[in-house]
């Protein structure tokens, strides 16, 4: 269906409907962006953001009594 055809069918539809077909297009311009986003970060983006003590895997004194 082309867009000429798309057209005159959303206009043969009630105000309720075309309101529903805006509502529509929007969202799918949304989620367009949002998967657009995704396909550009990279891999090892967040590297060097997140550290980690050098005891994380060391016992817990809370658990001492459980071990």
């Amino acid at each position: 269906m082309g867009a000429t055809q798309l057209l005159k069918e959303i206009e043969t539809l009630p105000e309720s409907l075309r309101k529903e077909v805006e509502d529509f297009v929007s969202f799918l311009k949304e989620k367009h962006v949002k998967t657009k986003t995704l396909e550009k970060r990279e891999y090892g983006y967040a590297k060097g953001k997140v550290k980690m003590s050098a005891d994380f895997d060391a016992p817990l004194e809370d658990f001492k009594d459980y071990m």
